[in-house]
């Protein structure tokens, strides 16, 4: 049985619900053209065994490497194991040769595998499908078998820990850099490490990521918990100068569109936090930054940041539309009201804002409604 459709009609985590429950097995298939990107994970009797996505293969040999588990050496006599006729799997060779343990094979493994399905999860445009029966052949190095129950409370727990990272780093262009030390010893782990080598004082959080190809999520935590700690310093990316500032506000400002399109509102919120970072008196800035506050649901700061908008570009017809919808999703049905009406009397509407005059009146029309009955119930 075939299963597909856009991810917008059916989200990603009602897919991973829905083939748990069923306890289907078989290959599910995510693809995105505005990302350029797809996934693929295998199911067993429910229980994802499998993932990888064309951005970032992560081949288990170099992660291993990375993690320092393995070393070159013992990366090459497997290989040539397997050239020499072993039919078994990478890992299940390193295992053998004594280079690294079932145990924590088993455990990279899994790593490898949860980083791409919390990608996957982060998806709220695109298209699934999925192929029931067993696949040709396992693809995993390593027998691994998670719960879809506990793929959805993590990302649900990242979720938490990205408000207590937003702290230090509200948003991915942010630069570390290296801090002096007491030359006392440091004992970190080889992930620390990773991050720390790369570090130049030029490349963001984005960037570092890139470099070491690991999950930004990972990254971020990992330099969070450095920051603590001392030994690295979170700063604020330079403004760019008058001569390139245009083009980099308009790449930031796409970016954000981006993920507002997709319905990704914690990436738009955190793309909206670096254009607003260097871009502070750019009214675009807080335009985007009230959208993807109101995309979250946090409907009174979206108001403040609309408000601001307003403050620099008074003019501004869609920060006076947004303004109206936060006012209403924070429950100020009179007041939405009254700013629609502010917004349908600008005599310069843009095409793009007078295709919204329909809509818009629905709101206000609803807005009233509510303030209305709200007058009977108290």
């Amino acid at each position: 049985m075939a299963i597909e459709g856009p991810l917008k009609e059916l989200g990603i985590h009602d897919v991973f619900q829905l083939l748990d429950l069923s306890r289907k097995t078989g290959v599910l298939r995510v693809s995105s053209q505005l990302r350029q990107n797809a996934g693929t994970v295998i199911f067993d009797q429910g229980a994802v065994v499998f993932a990888e996505i064309r951005s970032n293969p992560h081949p288990l040999g170099t992660i291993l490497k990375q993690a320092g588990k393995v070393s070159e050496e013992d990366l090459h006599r497997a290989r040539e194991m397997q050239k020499g006729g072993d039919k078994r799997r990478l890992g299940e060779v390193l295992v053998e040769i004594g280079a690294v343990s079932r145990r924590e094979l088993q455990r990279q493994v899994r790593a490898q595998v949860e980083a791409v399905v919390f990608e996957l999860m982060s998806w709220a445009e695109g298209y699934f499908s999925f192929e029931e029966g067993a696949p040709a052949e396992k693809l995993a190095e390593a027998e691994v078998r998670i719960p879809v129950e506990a793929v959805l409370m993590e990302g649900a727990r990242r979720i938490d820990e990205w408000s207590q990272i937003q702290t230090r780093i509200p948003h991915l262009g942010i630069v570390p850099r290296l801090s002096t030390t007491d030359g006392g010893s440091l004992d970190l782990h080889p992930d620390e490490w990773s991050i720390l080598v790369v570090i130049d004082g030029e490349r963001d959080v984005r960037e570092v990521a890139q470099a070491i190809g690991r999950a930004e999520f990972e990254v971020a935590k990992t330099l969070f918990g450095l920051a603590a700690a001392g030994l690295v310093s979170l700063e604020q990316p330079p403004r760019p100068t008058v001569a390139t500032g245009g083009r980099e506000l308009a790449i930031l400002i796409a970016r954000t569109e981006d993920r507002l399109a997709e319905g990704d509102a914690q990436g738009a919120l955190l793309s909206a936090q670096e254009v607003l970072a260097t871009h502070p008196l750019e009214p675009i800035a807080h335009l985007v930054l009230g959208r993807a506050l109101l995309g979250m649901g946090r409907a009174t700061e979206a108001v403040d940041a609309f408000k601001r908008t307003l403050q620099y570009d008074a003019g501004s017809a869609p920060a006076q539309r947004y303004l109206g919808l936060a006012l209403a999703a924070a429950g100020k049905f009179r007041d939405a009201a009254d700013q629609l009406m502010r917004w349908s009397r600008i005599s310069d509407l843009s095409p793009e804002e007078q295709a919204l005059e329909p809509m818009v009146e629905l709101a206000r029309g609803a807005a009233l409604t509510l303030e209305e009955n709200l007058k009977v119930l108290r």
